[in-house]
């Protein structure tokens, strides 16, 4: 594995391709990353490297601070740990920028999802409902029957019910990187990510390769 980068999310548009056709994308402006610890598997186990982001905030916790100290660097935004390979590893103190990837690259995104509050089974898992009519009475967008009849004679656990619906960690595999902006720090991925405008999201190179 390889390390990736913050990134905040800064909405979508739309490029032209070389034949004309309309490409979706979202806009990702890589926050200020810098390489703070490395781990390794003698050490610690397994190898990774502790990444800083982003601008420190106006109050910071004793052990944060300290942690930055020990380690001989400035308080940052927020810490991020990647594993990597014991070779693909950058050198502590090592900035990361919008420069890693190139045009072309495969790219998975991680982040929060939009939190929708709680939510009934039509919006949050797409059902159909009950009937508009034809005698339908306060069931237009129930979820209809829960279970079986007195065997089982409950209603099993992970059963799809109306609930707590969005704000989940979600990733997006194999998302092509259409443009890289070194100056602006900033990099064009096709599709959309999770999250809202100003959102955080992680971006590394793709598990998978494809």
């Amino acid at each position: 594995m390889s390390v990736g980068l913050i990134a905040r999310k800064m909405g979508m548009t739309q490029v032209f391709a070389e034949d004309g056709s309309a490409v979706p994308v979202t806009v990702l402006n890589v926050e200020p990353c810098k390489v703070i610890l490395r781990k390794t598997a003698e050490n610690d186990g397994y190898d990774a490297v502790q990444v800083g982001y982003g601008q420190p905030r106006k109050h910071e916790t004793r052990a944060v601070q300290g942690h930055y100290a020990k380690h001989g660097h400035e308080v940052m935004g927020g810490l991020k740990e990647f594993r990597v390979t014991a070779g693909d590893a950058p050198e502590v103190g090592q900035r990361l920028d919008a420069s890693m990837f190139q045009e072309g690259q495969k790219v998975d995104v991680s982040g929060t999802s939009k939190g929708r509050g709680f939510a009934g089974v039509m919006k949050r898992y797409n059902f159909g409902g009950g009937r508009a009519s034809h005698g339908a009475e306060k069931v237009h967008r129930q979820m209809g029957s829960t279970g079986q009849c007195q065997d089982p004679g409950r209603v099993f656990p992970g059963k799809k019910m109306p609930g707590h619906y969005g704000n989940e960690r979600k990733t997006i595999q194999n998302l092509e990187v259409i443009r890289v902006d070194v100056e602006a720090n900033r990099i064009l991925v096709k599709g959309a990510v999770p999250g809202p405008r100003g959102g955080l999201v992680e971006v590394r190179p793709a598990v998978k390769g494809a």
